[in-house]
């Protein structure tokens, strides 16, 4: 069902609102930057026009002519032309040359020499070099008056140089129409590049705007931890991208396992290696520390990761199990409604013959040996699960050709056992042994002389229940013990090897073990305490 999200806006959704904020901080940072720049420029101008009028004014007043001039009878008439050559080849507005009382001997314009400078000369007169901006007849200007001094350092005459304001302000003018233009070519630029990232965004959001991908996130945070499915996403280096809650339990997995590979989660080699196979799997029963659970994977596009989900399957494997034991019961019934029902055709063949004697020691010989093995469980084995099962499994043994017995010293004693190891993990135990050793005893047939024989031991040994099942079969190879118990383990056909599993991790999760041994056969024994210390 899809969520009611809300209309769609003209701008686009988020991407749209991303691109009109991106439009608005790059022109932003484009006017600070042409503000910035054209007063660095404003600043650096005026600095350079005071550097070349101050070079200029230096460079004629340090001109021995000019001292010469100023000693002689017209000064007008030497420095004059000299000044206009020099203001022509600086490029300054003009070269002013004049007497220590501001009388001009030089101008631009000859109709002002004779007339007093326009300006400040009294720190020139000092010995000081000055810079000013001024209004003269040129109209403002940027100036420097510096003295001139002769062979004893005393001042004997002026020089001014300057450049007017008005063609700093047009050098200034055209940097601005420069500076304007690269300011919008930056500007087109930023907003073409916001736009095209606005448009990948629309495209990897569909157009969808802020309120809408929250919205989605929510249905998509709820969906995922309300289902009772385990659900794990895997990138394509085998890390965890995302886990929701019911994988973390069927995997028994810490809170932050996010980002960590597989390999570090510490799960089952046989599991990690299905996780992390690049075939997909299908319904394939897989062991954890507690459960049992069925594994799905698939691959996300070309190579982008894979998904996996998890069923728990233990609940159905125990219930499995025990339907097993059931039609084994029903089996075994039948099989011996059949044999009472040949019993009783020999009993009564032989009354017809008259061999009256002989029908009585007859059937009564086959109720004494049924009913010898019924006490014998019943007496031992308090708990009426294993009981019922040891007579169900001894029934399904003998029709095989197997014989299964009780050892003498097994005994387990009403209220023994505690309430945590329920009937169903008693059957997980016992019956997949069971099941297993009498398999081997028909396997062992084949090499050994002798009828096949399993055993059973059931007791408390120093507050521990003991289970332990021997067989006559060809037993475990000691290179092999270590895979025993490993999903898929099996002397038997494919598809088999769940059982003896499914009991180390039984045993385990009720704080037993199991151990492997070998007498004439095998020898499995499951040790359970019969009180569990606390959690710390």
């Amino acid at each position: 069902m899809t969520p009611n999200l809300p209309p769609r806006r003209r701008l686009g959704g988020l991407a749209g609102r991303l691109f009109a904020v991106q439009i608005v901080i790059v022109a932003a940072v484009v006017a600070g930057g042409a503000v910035f720049a054209y007063l660095f420029a404003a600043d650096r101008a005026e600095d350079s026009a005071v550097r070349q009028v101050t070079a200029t004014a230096r460079a004629v007043a340090d001109s021995p002519a000019v001292r010469e001039a100023a000693a002689g009878p017209d000064p007008s008439a030497v420095l004059q032309p000299y000044a206009e050559q020099v203001r022509r080849d600086t490029g300054v507005a003009f070269v002013t040359v004049m007497d220590t009382r501001g009388v001009r001997w030089t101008h631009p314009d000859p109709a002002q020499i004779g007339k007093p400078f326009l300006g400040h000369i009294d720190r020139a007169l000092a010995g000081q070099t000055f810079p000013e901006t001024y209004t003269g007849t040129l109209g403002p200007s940027v100036r420097v008056v510096t003295p001139v001094f002769d062979g004893q350092r005393h001042v004997v005459a002026l020089v001014s140089a300057g450049i007017k304001v008005e063609s700093i302000s047009a050098g200034l003018r055209l940097q601005l129409l420069e500076l304007a233009g690269v300011a919008l070519a930056a500007l087109a630029l930023g907003g073409f590049a916001s736009y095209l990232v606005g448009a990948r965004l629309r495209r990897h959001t569909h157009g969808m705007g802020a309120a809408e991908l929250s919205h989605l996130y929510d249905y998509h945070q709820a969906t995922l931890h309300s289902v009772r499915e385990g659900l794990v996403l895997l990138d394509q280096r085998q890390r965890v991208l995302l886990c929701n809650d019911a994988a973390r339990e069927l995997l028994g997995l810490p809170d932050e396992s996010v980002g960590l590979p597989v390999a570090g989660l510490g799960l089952p080699e046989a599991l990690a290696r299905a996780l992390t196979d690049p075939e997909p799997v299908r319904d394939e029963l897989h062991l954890t520390a507690e459960r049992v659970v069925v594994l799905n994977t698939s691959a996300v596009g070309a190579g982008l990761g894979t998904v996996v989900t998890l069923r728990d399957h233990t609940e159905l494997q125990s219930l499995s199990g025990e339907l097993d034991s059931v039609r084994g019961f029903a089996d075994a019934l039948g099989a011996q409604a059949h044999e009472a029902a040949n019993r009783l055709h020999a009993v009564v063949s032989l009354i017809e013959l008259g061999r009256h004697r002989e029908a009585v020691e007859f059937a009564t010989a086959e109720l004494a040996l049924a009913q010898q093995l019924t006490d014998r469980v019943v007496a031992a084995v308090a708990e009426p699960v294993l009981a019922a099962l040891l007579l169900g499994k001894a029934a399904q043994a003998a029709e095989r050709g197997v014989e299964l017995t009780l050892t003498e010293d097994s005994r387990i004693d009403d209220g023994v056992l505690p309430p945590g190891l329920t009937p169903r993990d008693l059957v997980t135990l016992l019956g997949n042994l069971v099941d297993n050793a009498v398999d081997a005893a028909v396997e062992g047939t084949a090499t050994r002389s002798g009828p096949p024989e399993v055993t059973v031991t059931a007791r408390v040994d120093g507050g521990e229940l003991l289970l332990q099942v021997a067989d006559t079969g060809p037993g475990i190879d000691p290179d092999a013990v270590s895979e025993v118990f490993v999903r898929g383990w099996s002397t038997k056909s494919s598809g088999r090897g769940l059982g003896l599993a499914l009991v180390a991790q039984t045993a385990r999760r009720n704080g037993g073990t199991v151990e492997v041994g070998r007498e004439r056969g095998a020898v499995l024994t499951v040790r359970l305490p019969l009180q569990r210390e606390p959690a710390r």
